[in-house]
């Protein structure tokens, strides 16, 4: 069994700035030289094998293993969910299903702006975050908000700051599968504690949205509606994430919140209709301009598609299930630890009944109870590759990367040196993720770069277990209204197209509000309810 080294140039620090190398040259080809996505992460992957091999000492075979088994793991944990999220997204759409679900949300959202910004961009973009991620809930929320009167440039900053609770569990909790296979640590217990996480930090942003659209007068006068829309999300979300895993928070946590609005909103409302800025509307106005309420017949085809999908996906993967946990077979290769002086391997399971298969599985009975045409079933099809391909090859070569990271024995050397900052990395570990979110804009890319590194840092300085690498994946949602990828895909669809620049620093100040709240919830949890961080 290859031993991995610690320190195989003798100098901790050279050694540590060697093993960021990938990591910086990853980062830099993807911000600073536009490398597309694929093929920046070959080459980083390239030169991770080069230094596994010629400085850690690591033998080729066995770290070409390595990499393979990631590649693989990165399609079946990743690619194989995404892949049928987004086709039962582009079904929804191409068949007009999600346009008519989009309108009735629309009409029951009233005239307020207020209610309107918490229903749409943040309860309404929760479930496209949760079913699609990668930039959508922005590209389709945002014409919303324009056509509510909302500028285009603050449209943006209010559906990419309320896309910020959400992220994690986003594309049907890929980042958090993926944090999974990257740390070894139990997939349950990491959604439940990132799902801790998330609770508190989704008290802030509605409180946020109603500011943003209405100013201080509006937040004095609709401060109800805040707290209604973040507990909410928080009822519909934490209980999902904490008993039956990473799949559906978001779903659930989106559709709770919004018909806990909806029904708060017939027994309350502001006591002044207010458009965007504050301004007071008169109602006969918002009356004459209200659209056509969609028919009760409608509205049940409208939401009957999300309905069989948390059905499906929580009979499939709930604690009752064993469907999830049958393995065909299993590779794996094996190193000791720099660390722990135990055996570390890189595995891949090949379980064909785990999560994905149970999205596939939504999707053949949505496709049962809509009945499109097979011209409608092969467009969704092309349409789903034609936006997926590079994002498919991308899980393939980042999780390899990642796999020989931790098999050469560099995350560890990383690690290592991180750890000599003390227990102020706590602080840091929120930041390392919004940085690596904000330049690689991927939450799931995020976790498999820096999650390995996050946890052996968080075992040698002896913090609860799960503390470091679910700060990783928060820190990266936070990030993410200041991603280009994410601004590029979600400009799309307004004004701001090829000008994700000027998005990113509209963007800039209030991310970092939300980043220093995290940060002071980064200690919460470490020195105030540390158990809920550990297994």
């Amino acid at each position: 069994m290859f031993a991995q080294s610690l320190n195989p140039t003798g100098h901790l620090w050279l050694t540590v700035l060697i093993a960021l190398v990938p990591l910086v040259g990853l980062i830099a080809m993807l911000a600073l030289f536009r490398v597309t996505a694929w093929l920046a992460t070959i080459i980083a992957g390239a030169i991770t094998v080069a230094l596994g091999i010629y400085v850690w000492h690591a033998p080729l075979v066995s770290t070409m293993k390595s990499y393979f088994f990631g590649g693989l793991t990165g399609i079946w944990a990743i690619d194989w969910i995404t892949f049928w999220g987004l086709i039962i997204f582009n079904t929804l759409v191409l068949t007009g299903d999600f346009g008519r679900f989009k309108n009735w949300m629309i009409h029951h959202a009233t005239a307020d702006i207020r209610i309107q910004t918490i229903m749409l961009a943040w309860a309404f973009g929760a479930l496209l975050e949760g079913l699609v991620g990668f930039g959508y809930p922005w590209a389709v929320v945002v014409p919303i908000l324009v056509g509510l009167g909302i500028a285009d440039l603050e449209a943006i900053r209010v559906a990419a700051l309320a896309n910020n609770a959400p992220v994690s569990y986003g594309a049907l909790g890929a980042p958090i599968l993926g944090l999974a296979a990257v740390t070894g640590l139990p997939l349950m217990a990491l959604s439940a504690s990132i799902g801790h996480i998330v609770a508190i930090l989704a008290l802030l942003p509605p409180w946020v949205l109603i500011f943003l659209v209405s100013g201080w007068e509006g937040v004095a006068e609709a401060w109800p509606l805040a707290i209604v829309g973040s507990l909410s999300y928080i009822a519909g979300q934490w209980p999902v994430a904490r008993y039956f895993g990473p799949y559906l928070p978001d779903i659930t946590g989106a559709l709770v919140s919004f018909w806990v609005l909806f029904l708060f909103v017939k027994v309350w409302r502001p006591r002044n209709i207010r458009g965007f800025g504050g301004a007071a509307l008169s109602p006969e106005v918002t009356a004459a301009n209200a659209p056509e309420p969609p028919s009760a017949r409608e509205a049940f085809w409208a939401w009957l598609p999300y309905i069989v999908l948390i059905l499906v996906v929580v009979a499939w993967t709930g604690p009752w299930s064993h469907l999830p946990s049958l393995s065909l077979f299993k590779w794996s290769v094996a190193a000791k630890s720099s660390v722990t002086q135990k055996a570390l391997t890189s595995v891949f399971n090949f379980t064909p009944m785990g999560g994905g298969t149970s999205i596939l599985a939504s999707w053949l009975v949505i496709l049962l109870v809509m009945r499109p045409s097979g011209e409608t079933v092969k467009k969704v099809f092309a349409t789903t590759f034609k936006q997926m391909w590079g994002a498919l090859l991308v899980a393939f070569f980042i999780f390899a990367l990642a796999y020989i990271f931790v098999f050469t024995g560099m995350a560890n050397s990383l690690a290592y040196g991180l750890s000599k900052i003390g227990v102020f990395f706590v602080v840091l570990a929120p930041i390392l993720g919004w940085i690596g979110v904000a330049l690689s804009g991927s939450n799931t890319s995020t976790n498999a770069m820096f999650g390995p590194v996050q946890a052996v840092t968080g075992r040698l300085l002896n913090l609860p277990v799960l503390l470091l690498p679910s700060l990783n994946s928060v820190g990266a949602e936070v990030g993410k209204p200041i991603a280009p990828q994410t601004a590029s895909v979600g400009v799309s669809t307004s004004k701001f197209v090829r000008s994700e620049g000027q998005v990113i620093r509209h963007n800039m100040g209030w991310t970092l509000v939300i980043l220093a709240y995290l940060i002071l919830i980064a200690l919460l949890f470490r020195y105030a309810f540390p158990n809920l961080m550990a297994m």
